[in-house]
């Protein structure tokens, strides 16, 4: 549940626990707490077993962390009905970037005239450097 909380975190929370209700109260907050989270645990199972009840024996395996959309999906793709391993597998990403580079690289390289594969270069460049098209600063309209 708290698997994200470090040392000093810990510690930061204890002493403003101690701060907020004081020495002499926080162990019945800490008691009443801790009830509140059994308490939420216990609907929690009895909930959960009411479901697989009604839901009858064919359902028996069911999982209720497969509700979860990244668990149900990792559960899904890792099924080899489908043959995905075998794509993922067949899948080569250094090979792929390598020819993603070189397609882009070789893209990059300037030409003076377009070549008779019919490519365009669409690159923008001024026609005439020394003409100004932007429109004079007017500072009245700032």
């Amino acid at each position: 549940m708290f698997n994200d909380i470090g040392p000093l975190e810990l510690v930061t929370i204890i002493v403003l626990a101690v701060l907020v209700f004081g020495p002499d109260k926080l162990p019945k907050v800490i008691q009443d707490v801790m009830r509140t989270i059994r308490k939420i645990r216990e609907f929690s199972e009895s909930a959960k077993a009411d479901i697989r009840e009604e839901l009858g024996p064919e359902f028996k395996d069911f999982d209720f962390e497969d509700l979860n959309p990244k668990t149900f999906l990792r559960k899904q793709l890792d099924n080899d009905e489908l043959g995905l391993k075998e794509i993922r597998n067949g899948f080569d990403l250094k090979k792929e970037m390598a020819e993603v580079t070189e397609a882009v690289q070789s893209a990059d390289t300037p030409s003076s005239a377009p070549s008779s594969s019919g490519r365009l270069d669409m690159t923008k460049k001024p026609e005439d450097p020394e003409k100004d098209d932007r429109p004079p600063f007017d500072a009245d309209a700032t």
